[in-house]
């Protein structure tokens, strides 16, 4: 008799043995370090700091000072605001939009079978605090992680040019360099 059934104990195993089903994108690994949290978990981008519950409170009240938007687009303007710092999960943003909600904070309609919010009068006297958000008030540590990312990004965007414009011999070259850049990072890793 096989085993046809799936049980949560088949779900796959992330990098520290937890279960991990796929990510929204279909990652079946369940997502990049970094997914829910600011900066990732140690060993991804910034050091494994956790955004505070009244953080994640007050970053959706500054997302939505932009002007309305779904959850996801919600989840983008996060992501852009922190300079990638911070990659929200839909398991992070969704419960407090509703329970920004239900304080009063964030409306919300319906448009086109998609779920709008937007600020209240009171969520947008919270939302006009100056208060600086967890990553605006980082050390320089934080920049530097800004500048690789934006360097990783920039080297991926190479790659796929000349993986789609590329003849075969520029390809191979191009593998090489990808591969060499990224034993040193290793090596790097390993100096004491």
């Amino acid at each position: 008799m096989g085993h046809d059934q799936h049980y949560p104990h088949d779900q796959l195993r992330g990098q520290r043995g937890m279960r991990r089903g796929p990510a929204p994108d279909g990652d079946p690994w369940g997502g990049g370090g970094g997914r829910g949290r600011w900066g990732g978990e140690r060993g991804g981008w910034g050091g494994g700091r956790r955004m505070r519950r009244g953080d994640i409170r007050r970053a959706i009240l500054s997302a939505l000072r932009d002007g309305p938007a779904h959850g996801y687009a919600v989840m983008r303007r996060l992501e852009e605001m922190s300079g990638g710092l911070w990659r929200p999960s839909p398991g992070s943003v969704y419960p407090h939009l509703q329970m920004l909600e239900d304080e009063g904070m964030v409306g919300s309609s319906e448009k086109d079978g998609t779920r709008i919010f937007h600020l209240t009068d009171a969520g947008t006297t919270e939302a006009s605090n100056d208060a600086p958000l967890p990553w605006q008030a980082g050390g320089e540590g934080d920049e530097q992680i800004r500048t690789l990312r934006l360097a990783v990004t920039q080297l991926m965007s190479a790659a796929k040019q000349l993986s789609g414009a590329g003849e075969n011999a520029q390809v191979e070259r191009g593998i090489a360099v990808v591969q060499k850049a990224r034993k040193e990072l290793y090596q790097i890793l390993a100096e004491d």
